[in-house]
């Protein structure tokens, strides 16, 4: 393996390395030097050109030298870095964990701040455990287009910049071939970072200048706080609110919501058995893992104020007074309900808040769910609803089996968007740029899968660019926005997807 030596040298329009990056700063005992392992043969499967292109990489990109690197056959100076966390794994305490399957090339300055580069399925680490450290090209599509597909739509998310494949077969299920994803944050600091040096280490002075540390560096508002770890704990749970706020309102389940899995600046993180709904149920569970339906969409928000709940008593060393670690958790309640209902109301194109809308978009909701409506379809011929006195708007009542019921709460919509004056065609527009036309539902994700097995990699390029805009009408792919196949509803997503 070569390491790459002064890399702003040798790649000018590449990443320009910080020597005092978070992570490589902070060094033991949060994180480990763990050189990648090369992959035979590697190729590029995609590279998302509009990020590249914001980044100022997307000539570097063009470059063996880059493929080297983000395939994991290259290394920058300094080599490549795992860091150790621990969590709860579906509710139970499962010790240490760590970057078993990801390796943190480092942190760059870019045009939109500070970024750090991780590759996911480079290799063992310390922290693999009984994996193999790899990821295939199934899940790695999957992360790709997922990330990619959020951050359209306005959700604070990781993003992905490249995918590297390779014929290195890798067993999951079935043997499948491998593949890396070049993923980009500001910071892939987890709960269970904390919730590592609180227990399973048991390091105070450890937990304490990692608190610090992250605090002078992504949150410097709570710094001259009366309690800072209090202050801290308190704005990693209004984000993680409006985040899981902005996932309820948009359809999306996350499928494995542990711990280890949260971010600490409330970015959606770790894309494995995720999905879209389709027809809409509370009860959906989208990770065939999950046997007893805990990480259920209608159950995420709770889940999250427990996740934090598992972040305050890791902070509680720092915090001292119980008190203030749960009054730091109580803002979540309130942040949460208050951006659920704002994305609601946008979603409904209402622009004033009434008391009444919330009795409104429940019974749609509930509506929706007797009838197995398709949630994001549903809410997009929402956009093109006629308020005139009689008109039927049948593209919308069809959605619904039980018509009567629909017709009853389309008179009090109709009636509420009288109320504030609503013009529609004004409000058509609105609603247009909340409910997105497009999502990456599972089989869209996967027929690029398929095709990629094959050595086919034009679909997933062509997805990306579709969900890249997902408000906008796009009629040249009116298909991709259509109700999935019967055999979509075979479909399983698993922990290994």
């Amino acid at each position: 393996m070569v390491a790459m030596n002064a890399p702003d040298r040798i790649f000018p329009d590449g990443p320009r390395w910080r020597d005092d990056g978070f992570v490589r700063r902070a060094g033991a005992p949060l994180a480990v030097v763990q050189p990648p392992q090369p992959v035979p043969e590697a190729h590029w499967v995609a590279r998302n050109e509009a990020y590249a292109r914001e980044l100022g990489w997307w000539d570097w990109l063009q470059r063996d030298e880059a493929l080297a690197l983000l395939a994991g056959n290259a290394q920058p100076a300094g080599g490549t870095l795992a860091t150790v966390y621990s969590g709860h794994q579906f509710g139970v305490w499962a010790g240490q964990l760590g970057d078993g399957r990801a390796l943190l090339l480092g942190e760059a300055d870019t045009p939109l701040g500070p970024l750090e580069l991780q590759l996911k399925g480079s290799g063992l680490t310390p922290y693999s455990r009984m994996g193999d450290g790899r990821a295939v090209l199934r899940s790695s599509i999957r992360e790709y287009l997922g990330s990619e597909a959020m951050h359209a739509l306005g959700i604070p998310t990781t993003r992905a910049l490249a995918l590297v494949g390779s014929p290195l077969p890798v067993r999951r299920e079935r043997v499948e071939t491998a593949a890396v994803v070049t993923r980009v944050a500001p910071s892939f600091l987890r709960f269970g970072h904390f919730e590592h040096f609180a227990h399973t280490a048991a390091d105070e002075a450890a937990l304490r200048r990692l608190a610090d540390d992250t605090i002078e560096r992504y949150f410097p508002a709570q710094a001259e706080a009366a309690n800072r770890y209090a202050a801290l704990l308190e704005e990693v749970a209004r984000r993680t609110a409006r985040l899981v706020a902005q996932w309820q309102a948009v359809g999306f389940c996350h499928g494995v919501m542990n711990t280890d899995n949260m971010s600490l600046l409330g970015l959606t993180i770790d894309y494995g058995p995720f999905g879209f709904l389709d027809a809409f149920d509370p009860g959906h569970v989208c990770n065939h893992s999950d046997h007893q339906g805990r990480y259920a969409y209608a159950r995420q928000p709770n889940v999250a104020f427990w996740n934090l709940h598992a972040l305050a008593q890791a902070l509680l060393p720092l915090i001292v007074d119980s008190d203030a670690a749960v009054a730091a958790l109580e803002p979540y309640k309130t942040e949460f309900l208050a951006a659920l209902q704002t994305a609601m109301r946008a979603k409904l194109g209402l622009r004033d808040e009434r008391p009444e809308d919330g009795t409104l978009v429940d019974d749609l909701l509930r509506r929706m769910a007797a009838d197995g409506a398709d949630y994001t379809i549903s809410f997009r011929r929402l956009a093109r609803f006629d308020s005139t006195p009689g008109a039927r708007n049948d593209a919308l009542r069809d959605m619904f089996l039980d018509r009567e019921a629909f017709d009853a709460w389309a008179l009090r919509y109709a009636e509420r968007l009288r109320a504030e004056s609503s013009l529609d065609a004004e409000r058509r527009l609105r609603m247009e740029r909340s409910n997105p036309k497009y999502v990456l539902r599972n089989h869209l994700a996967e027929t690029a899968i398929r095709q990629a097995e094959t050595g086919d990699f034009g679909e997933v390029s062509r997805l990306l660019a579709v969900l890249q805009h997902p408000f906008d009408e796009q009629p040249e792919h009116e298909a991709l926005a259509g109700f999935p196949p019967d055999w979509a509803r075979q479909l399983e997503i698993s922990c290994s997807s």
